[in-house]
């Protein structure tokens, strides 16, 4: 039994990967980058507000902020491609089981290297605020997340 719902997992977040439902398509097509660059930077500029971060802080971390959303520009191209492919291939009458599989597989391999980049990012971050600010931030996303 569990071994099925494994395999059911698998397959689910498979199709999730290759139709796009999972990274962040909105109902009227594919997000525009500059939106999302502006929403960000408008989300972080009140953090840091909120955290009295100086000037120096604020650029240091809006570098972070630019080469992450630059990475996930990419990894959306490389979604959009995919998919692309997995619609040709569904669209076949014999699709490529062996194309199919390579493309969740490239898209699991990109997904976690952004993962781990996104995970740098946050450490270059935390490197950048003070004992203070650190403990102010996490205490913000306790409180936002439920973690204890």
């Amino acid at each position: 039994m569990k071994k099925t719902l494994a395999i059911a997992g698998t397959a689910v977040v498979a199709v999730t990967l290759l139709t796009g439902f999972g990274f962040g398509r909105h109902h009227r097509g594919t997000p525009d980058p500059e939106r999302i660059h502006q929403m960000v930077t408008w989300k972080l500029d009140d953090k840091l507000d909120d955290l009295d971060a100086t000037e120096a802080q604020r650029t240091s971390i809006h570098a972070v902020k630019d080469r992450l959303l630059n990475e996930g520009r990419g990894l959306m191209e490389g979604q959009q491609a995919a998919r692309t492919e997995a619609v040709t291939q569904l669209a076949s009458d014999t699709p490529d089981a062996a194309k199919l599989h390579a493309l969740v597989d490239a898209r699991i391999d990109a997904a976690r290297a952004f993962a781990h980049k996104a995970v740098d990012a946050v450490l270059e971050v935390h490197r950048t605020l003070t004992p203070a600010q650190r403990q102010e931030l996490v205490g913000d996303i306790r409180e936002h997340t439920g973690a204890k």
